[in-house]
């Protein structure tokens, strides 16, 4: 089952419509820039880079185990095991705009960029080049919903909601989980298999000030 896609082909919320549903190549794409809360953002350079840079190896110096990451809606923060070895404990940014579900899900496909839109008006966003995405599924919240885990380089309140129902991480920290959790990274786009599963993605409880539906 941990390999078995939950694709649903009825009509549901998309966190992201370019990437989960045209686009999963996990490629960058060049001189672009990037809309957020009415705002214009310059993609740091930065970003290109991250891959070739030297980061810490989670979970290299404890007992091995199964990976298990775990997010506290109401304080914000998430939590990655390695067996009953903490391995990281980091503030993150859940959904503002639209609340970030709760319950027992895997990751289904690593990207390492990808690009996010939607939203209208005031609440347009268009984010190009949103790296060390981990998309999560089960069977109630199918891939096609578009909810994840990445980094984020237009805003740093970390601890706060800022998302529309992703999971919002410092780019630093999520490099990290995304070179630990499984699949196994084999490229710019890596899909879970059975034998190489997804990491579990445990969510739990509500973001304060967020009306869930």
């Amino acid at each position: 089952m941990l390999g078995v896609h939950f694709f649903s082909s009825q009509p549901r919320f998309c966190a992201n419509s370019i990437s989960c549903i045209k686009d999963l190549s996990g490629k960058s794409q060049p001189n672009l820039i990037a809309t957020f809360e009415g705002r214009k953002i310059l993609i740091p350079h930065m970003l290109l880079a991250q891959s070739s840079l030297h980061t810490a190896v989670l979970g290299a110096s404890v007992t091995p185990g199964k990976k298990h990451i775990f997010v506290d809606l109401p304080t914000q923060t998430l939590y990655a095991y390695q067996g009953k070895s903490l391995v990281m404990k980091t503030l993150i940014s859940s959904g503002k705009w639209h609340p970030t579900p709760d319950g027992d899900f895997y990751i289904w496909i690593k990207l390492r960029y990808t690009r996010m839109t939607g939203g209208s008006g005031d609440d347009f966003y268009d984010l190009p080049n949103v790296p060390y995405v981990m998309f999560f599924a089960n069977a109630d919240v199918p891939e096609a919903a578009g909810f994840s885990l990445h980094g984020a380089y237009w805003h740093s309140n970390f601890g706060h909601p800022m998302s529309h129902g992703c999971i919002n991480m410092r780019i630093a920290d999520v490099k990290a989980l995304y070179d630990w959790a499984s699949p196994t990274t084999t490229g710019e786009t890596t899909y879970a298999t059975n034998t190489d599963p997804g990491t579990e993605v445990t969510i739990v409880g509500s973001a304060p000030g967020v009306t869930t539906n």
